[in-house]
């Protein structure tokens, strides 16, 4: 299988360098085995996104689909400059798919993680850039655009097992009502919907893609009203 050929799925042992790696973390062990790491984590990842990315582009036509390292895939590496954690490298896959021209980290997206015993699928913005967070606070005290995304919430919740995140602060911010009825959503500093299972039989096979799709999916309606706040 060659990078650009279509998705069969993700070999078992991709999950398998993940669990040894998880207890190997060092650059030695790595070096021996990053052809494993190219073979059964790279190669199909890449294929991964560009099946997925055709299919996104269905819901959102704007998506980005960029097999590059530091596009729509991050990178294996851990910045370990201000962490305890000294550990070279991730024992995660994560891909990404980012709609717009913005900065990859500043748009909202689809986001796929997995490790050794688990998958998480999610949609949104993991943390807004201080101008965004700014519009968004007053899109969520807007009365059509609160409106709008307390509904698009609502959906998403109603369609699985999607749960909210991105709630950060304790307070209030200074100058916005405590008793509006969006008033919990002002606590956050990003905005995202997603879900966590074990790694299901599909992940080995080309019906990732439509496993994928589904629940993302479920979730466009947050993407969809990101997509409106960024412009």
């Amino acid at each position: 299988m060659t990078e650009n050929s279509k998705f069969a799925g993700f070999p078992k042992e991709c999950l398998t360098f993940y669990r040894e790696l998880a207890n190997n973390n060092n650059t030695i062990w790595f070096k021996l085995h990053k052809s494993d790491f190219e073979e059964n984590v790279l190669k199909p990842a890449r294929s991964f996104i560009a099946d997925m990315g055709e299919r996104l582009l269905t819901i959102a036509p704007g998506i980005n689909a960029d097999p590059r390292i530091n596009h729509s895939l991050f990178r294996i590496n851990r910045d370990t400059r201000f962490s305890k954690d000294k550990t070279p490298y991730k024992t995660h896959l994560a891909i990404w798919f980012w709609e717009g021209s913005g900065k990859r980290m500043e748009s909202s997206g689809y986001y796929v993680h997995t490790e050794a015993g688990k998958l998480m699928l999610g949609v949104g913005i993991y943390c807004f850039p201080r101008p965004l967070l700014e519009k968004y606070r007053e899109y969520v005290v807007h009365k059509k655009h609160g409106h709008e995304l307390a509904r698009a919430i609502e959906q998403v919740a109603s369609r699985g097992p999607y749960t909210l995140g991105g709630s950060h602060y304790k307070r209030i911010p200074h100058g916005f009502n405590s008793e509006h009825k969006n008033a919990s959503l002002l606590l956050h500093n990003g905005l995202y919907m997603g879900m966590e299972t074990e790694i299901p039989e599909a992940f080995y096979s080309s019906e990732f893609v439509d496993y994928c799709f589904k629940r993302f999916t479920d979730m466009s309606p947050l993407h969809n009203w990101l997509a409106k706040l960024i412009g």
